[in-house]
């Protein structure tokens, strides 16, 4: 018979490696008062850091609706020039903690989830978000409109930037199809 310590450490590998990229970079704080209802819709893709699953899109947009099961329905949707298609991701999100809180996991890969924290918000009106991945190496910018909006991009650069991520590799995302 195996010692206990041999069953549990397979156990708790497993779900280190389910788990392990949910949490978040310690320079950004998930928002607070984060309401669901008013973030569901289409958001545009305005600037993200580079990165193997978005590489070469331009035109993203991101589709958020409600599930049966309370969580949240994830469509991306980009333009590979490259290849004159248009690529699309379905995932699920759900809450890590309290749902008013701007931090989920959102998963487009089985049981492997990656963490979406909402760090920057429009409060008012819901018409932009700064999101962060596990760490400084996942970014985005994202608007309810696609028109570029200079003073928003500054601001956005300016709060990532103090937070540790390399603006200047900043991708700024062409939105000239529909």
């Amino acid at each position: 018979m195996k010692p206990r310590h041999c069953v549990a450490l397979p156990l708790l590998l497993a779900t280190l490696l389910l788990t392990g990229c949910t949490g978040h970079p310690k320079t950004v704080t998930p928002v607070e008062g984060f309401e669901l209802d008013r973030y569901l819709g289409k958001w545009y893709e305005i600037a993200r850091l580079d990165h193997g699953f978005e590489r070469g899109l331009s035109n993203v947009t991101a589709e958020y609706r409600l599930r049966d099961d309370g969580g949240v329905q994830v469509i991306n949707r980009g333009y590979l020039a490259e290849k004159d298609e248009w690529k699309q991701a379905d995932g699920r999100a759900y809450f890590v903690g309290e749902t008013d809180r701007g931090h989920l996991k959102v998963s487009f890969f089985g049981p492997f989830y990656g963490a979406y924290v909402v760090f920057g918000l429009d409060r008012e009106n819901y018409q932009y978000a700064f999101i962060s991945g596990p760490d400084t190496d996942y970014l985005w910018l994202l608007a309810r409109s696609p028109l570029r909006d200079d003073g928003l991009i500054a601001h956005f650069r300016e709060t990532a930037s103090r937070a540790g991520f390399d603006t200047d590799s900043l991708i700024i995302v062409e939105h000239d199809r529909r």
